[in-house]
């Protein structure tokens, strides 16, 4: 029997023009309305994450500003869906999920953010999953956005039991060996760049033995969208199944996917939808 594929969405995300990504969302969830009745997929909206919790990741005084914000709500909603989506993967309630976001993701650090993105989904998933699990829960995150995640980076820093792997424009290898940085290039093509994800990712999570992956998907990287590398649509489909291939057999299948840069318009419908079937094999 299929395990059950969430779908993270809630209709302020279309109602909206937000940072970067502007309003790529306009036209979901009819966009993924035959997906969404396939037998294993349920489509979940997302509960807004608590103070408490956000308080757990942010400065009192960063979490002041962000309160603030006009897209506060948002980064709320985008925060407690990933978090509740990564907690019921691991107890076995789902089996992998694709959560939609705004106005969260990797740019957010413990007390400053920049890039759309203005809280943590990677410190806000690590703080629920720690409390419940302590250390003992190991998390592996892979970010393929354009961008370096700076904010991912700097809220699992010093966490030994999250491997964080990022492709962007420099190689570093930081945190005891549990937290790179793998140069993508400026201008690369899918074949190479799924190998470097096969090398610098796919590898170590052999050894690392994560109990979930959560990948930071952007797809900015498209040629096309504002943070080309020269990668075609195509490839974001190739990624995710061959990151699913290698987490159905290193972690049985809890993989969680979070939306995060592009705001191509026909690159972002092509793609999630597809990905929402991948997910679901």
């Amino acid at each position: 029997m299929k395990g059950i594929t969430a779908v993270y969405f809630h209709e302020l995300f279309n109602k909206k023009i937000w940072d970067i990504i502007n309003n790529k969302f306009q036209n979901f969830p009819k966009m993924m309305e035959v997906e969404l009745k396939l037998e294993n997929v349920r489509l979940i909206e997302p509960i807004p994450a608590s103070e408490e919790l956000l308080l757990k990741v942010h400065t009192q005084a960063y979490f002041n500003t962000l309160q603030r914000r006009w897209d506060y709500e948002g980064a709320r909603l985008t925060v407690g869906g990933c978090a509740d989506a990564a907690l019921r993967i691991i107890k076995g309630e789902f089996k992998n999920a694709l959560c939609f976001g705004v106005a969260a993701g990797h740019h957010a650090e413990k007390d400053y953010a920049w890039g759309g993105t203005y809280a943590s989904v990677s410190g806000g998933i690590l703080a629920t999953l720690e409390e419940e699990y302590s250390n003992k829960v190991k998390i592996a995150i892979l970010d393929t956005d354009s961008h370096h995640g700076n904010g991912t980076r700097n809220v699992t820093f010093g966490h030994h039991n999250v491997l964080h792997v990022c492709f962007c424009s420099s190689n570093r290898i930081e945190d005891g060996e549990t937290k790179f940085c793998v140069d993508s290039g400026y201008s690369t093509t899918d074949e190479e760049y799924l190998q470097k994800v096969e090398t610098y990712f796919i590898k170590k999570i052999e050894r690392f033995k994560p109990n979930i992956v959560i990948h930071l998907l952007g797809h900015d990287t498209a040629r096309g969208d504002y943070g080309s590398r020269g990668l075609s649509k195509e490839f974001f489909l190739e990624l995710v199944r061959m990151v699913k291939k290698s987490v159905d057999d290193i972690c049985d299948g809890r993989y969680l996917i979070n939306t995060h840069g592009g705001s191509n318009l026909a690159i972002c419908e092509y793609i999630h939808p597809r990905i929402i079937r991948i997910l679901a094999e």
